[in-house]
């Protein structure tokens, strides 16, 4: 899985939560959720890499 992939999703579902192309987020937590997001995918390989994308922003927003 690319790096590249993952953060294009991340950056696209902040989009559902913020008007226009803002993304109110940092490097460094951009980081901390792309590493959740592998780590998650390793733990259970056949899970939905869109629904784990989702899962993982909605966790923290709402944090």
């Amino acid at each position: 899985m690319e790096k590249k992939l993952v953060v294009k999703m991340i950056k696209n579902c902040f989009k559902q939560y913020y008007e226009g192309d803002s993304v109110p987020i940092g490097d460094s937590d951009l980081e901390v959720l792309t590493g959740r997001i592998f780590q998650l995918k390793e733990e259970d390989p056949t899970a939905d890499l869109y629904e784990v994308v989702n899962d993982v922003v909605y966790e923290f927003l709402a944090d």
